[in-house]
């Protein structure tokens, strides 16, 4: 394993069911992403992109092999202890948001704070934290909006925010625009690629290869093993958006967080 992988997978099978039901959703895969990196995996349904989006996630754990997260086996763990690295190192986003609908922008970017034992415990500095978060993603003046008062895009920028709450060394994206239209997928793109430029490691499931063209590389899928692994290409160019000034200091100020968390981890 190379010093920089965030993801090693070492000949990693996933068998689900028993007898004449057994489906084997991985079948002896290996598999390494150094971190900082930004990566797209695609494959038709059954190929087994989800069951290693899963595993990667500490969502299950593999039948046989090894995974190491960040140099950290998590093979054997158990589901307390596979719950408490999801919280301090990986964000989720999804393809259907998956935020609380009763809970307001602020509520849902917060929620991770609350199962996360490292993190602040007063009311006021949680609140401090999502509403930066927030900020970050263009979300200032949507606190308070529940998610049926706002746009799909804005549902997801929200979805990002709570990936970005506890500053995880990774950030798992399921069809993050599978649900936007063109112009909301192309600006969740952008943010993905400011994330990545902030030194985050970023690996994206897309069934759409305009999506995955934004990827330093793309990893595909079929039968339950990686195919092919294609030589690696610069990102395409995140759309531009216009920022306030309000939105760009606080970008700065991210950016600048993003870059000492970058150096503390190496």
């Amino acid at each position: 394993m190379t010093p920089e992988a965030i993801i090693q997978l070492e000949d990693v099978t996933k068998v689900y069911g028993a007898g004449d039901a057994q489906v084997t959703a991985l079948k002896g895969l290996s598999l390494s992403i150094e971190a900082g990196a930004f990566i797209a995996i695609m494959g038709p349904s059954g190929s087994g992109k989800s069951t290693l989006m899963n595993i990667a996630g500490c969502l299950d754990r593999p039948t046989e092999g090894r995974y190491r997260l960040a140099g950290e086996d998590v093979s054997g763990m158990n589901k307390a202890q596979l719950a408490h690295i999801r919280n301090r190192k990986i964000g989720f986003v999804f393809q259907s948001f998956n935020l609380l609908p009763r809970a307001t922008a602020l509520k849902n970017a917060l929620l991770p704070l609350m199962y996360n034992r490292h993190a602040p415990r007063g009311r006021s500095e949680r609140e401090a934290r999502a509403r930066e978060a927030l900020a970050a993603v263009g979300l200032a003046e949507r606190l308070h909006h529940f998610p049926n008062q706002l746009s799909g895009g804005q549902q997801q920028r929200v979805a990002i925010a709570r990936a970005l709450i506890n500053d995880p060394a990774l950030i798992l994206a399921d069809e993050p625009t599978g649900n936007l239209d063109s112009q909301s997928s192309a600006e969740i793109m952008g943010l993905l690629h400011e994330l990545h430029a902030r030194g985050c490691t970023i690996v994206m499931i897309t069934h759409e290869a305009d999506i995955a063209a934004h990827a330093q590389r793309t990893i595909h899928m079929r039968d339950g093993r990686v195919v092919d692994l294609p030589d690696q290409r610069p990102p395409a160019a995140p759309p531009e958006r216009t920022l306030s000034d309000p939105e760009r200091s606080r970008r700065a100020k991210w950016q600048s967080k993003g870059a000492a968390l970058v150096a503390e981890r190496r």
